[in-house]
C-alpha cells in the first residue's frame, strides 16, 4: 500500500475495476476470487465495537483534551448518533481487541456514553498506523502548528526515518526541520503544559524557544496558567519578558570574622573576589589552587563515568 495514498486507500470503498473484472474459469480460481471479494467487502464494512475493547496506539496527536469540547461532542452524538466511523486496526498483541488509528475523541465520547463505536477495521503494522494517523492529521484544519510539530518530534523519538515523517504529514524535509528546531529547543513538559495554542504559529513558538534558553523549565511550566492554551502561551511569554534576578552576593569572612571579599553564584559559574585583608589570601590561593582542588576531590564520593 503506497504511503502517500494510504489514508485514501484505507477510507475508500472496494475498487470498481476489481468488481468488473471477470472471474477465472477454473473452479479453484473462482473460489479464490469469491473468497477475495468477500474478504475485501468484510474489510470495507462498518462494524460496531464495544468501546472497552478499544485501546490507544500510535502517537498522540492532540495536546488538549478540552472537557467542554468532549461534552459538546457527546451532546451531538447523543442527539444525532455517530455519523462518521473511526478507523481501528486489529491489535497485534491481544486477540479480539482493537487499536485506534484515528477517531480518539469520538471513542472517548462513546465510551463515556456507554455506546458502541461505529468503525472500519484494517490490518496495519506500526509504521502504516502512524503514517495513516499523520495523513489524517494533515487533512484537518484544526490542528495547530505545535501539535503537528510535536507529532513529528514523537515520530523521530520512535525511530521513524525523515522520509516516513514527510509522507505521514505530507510536508517536505525543510518544513520538518523547522518544526523540529522548535521542539528541540522547547522542553516537552512545557509544550504539554501550554497545550495546542492555535493562535501561535511557527514564528511565535520560535521566538519562545529562543527566549527560554537558560531559564528554569519548572518556572516556565508553573507560569503556564490560563483559561485556555492561547492564554497559557501568552502567560509564558510574559514571564520570559521579566528580567532574570541578579545573583545574590555572599560576603566571605575569615576565621576571625574579618571580611575577605565576596562571592557570586550564577547558573553556570561562580565568582570569588578577594579584597583588602583577603588579598594576600587570594595570592596564596592562586599559587596553591591545585592542592586545594586535590584535597576537595579526595573528599568527594566515588563517581562513575557520566554517560553521554
Amino acid at each position: 500500500m503506497a504511503r502517500k495514498d494510504l489514508l485514501k486507500d484505507l477510507m475508500s470503498g472496494p475498487s470498481t475495476s476489481d468488481e468488473s473484472r471477470p472471474l477465472p474459469r477454473s473452479d479453484r480460481g473462482a473460489i479464490g476470487a469469491v473468497s477475495k471479494s468477500i474478504s475485501e467487502l468484510r474489510s470495507r464494512a462498518i462494524i460496531e465495537v464495544q468501546p472497552e475493547l478499544i485501546d490507544h496506539a500510535g502517537i498522540r496527536d492532540r495536546l488538549d483534551d478540552d472537557p467542554s469540547g468532549i461534552e459538546s461532542l457527546k451532546d451531538s452524538l447523543r442527539e444525532y448518533g455517530q455519523q462518521v466511523p473511526v478507523l481501528l486496526r486489529h491489535s497485534p498483541n491481544f486477540e479480539g481487541r482493537y487499536d485506534i488509528v484515528f477517531g480518539r475523541r469520538r471513542v472517548m465520547a462513546m465510551r463515556e456514553l456507554n455506546m458502541p463505536v461505529k468503525a472500519m477495521v484494517r490490518t496495519l503494522n506500526d509504521q502504516e498506523l502512524v503514517v495513516a494517523q499523520g495523513q489524517e492529521n494533515s487533512a484537518r484544519k484544526d490542528l495547530s502548528f505545535i501539535e503537528k510539530a510535536n507529532f513529528a518530534a514523537q515520530m523521530v523519538k520512535a525511530g521513524f526515518e525523515r522520509k516516513v515523517i514527510c509522507d505521514a504529514l505530507s510536508i517536505d524535509k525543510t518544513v520538518i526541520s523547522r518544526m523540529l528546531t522548535v521542539t528541540d529547543a522547547v522542553p516537552e513538559e512545557l509544550i504539554q503544559a501550554i497545550g495546542a495554542a492555535p493562535s501561535a504559529g511557527r514564528d511565535r513558538w520560535l521566538g519562545l524557544s529562543q527566549k527560554i534558553q537558560g531559564r528554569s523549565v519548572q518556572d516556565m511550566v508553573e507560569a503556564a496558567v490560563g483559561k485556555d492554551s492561547d492564554s497559557r502561551f501568552a502567560a509564558v511569554l510574559e514571564a520570559l519578558a521579566v528580567p532574570r534576578p541578579k545573583s545574590a552576593q555572599q560576603v566571605l569572612r575569615g576565621n576571625g570574622g574579618e571580611r575577605l571579599g565576596q562571592a557570586k553564584r550564577g547558573k553556570n559559574k561562580s565568582m570569588i573576589e578577594l579584597t583588602g585583608e583577603g588579598n594576600a589570601f587570594g595570592e596564596w590561593l592562586i599559587q596553591n589552587i591545585h592542592e586545594v582542588h586535590r584535597d576537595w576531590l579526595s573528599k568527594q564520593p566515588a563517581r562513575g563515568h557520566k554517560e553521554n
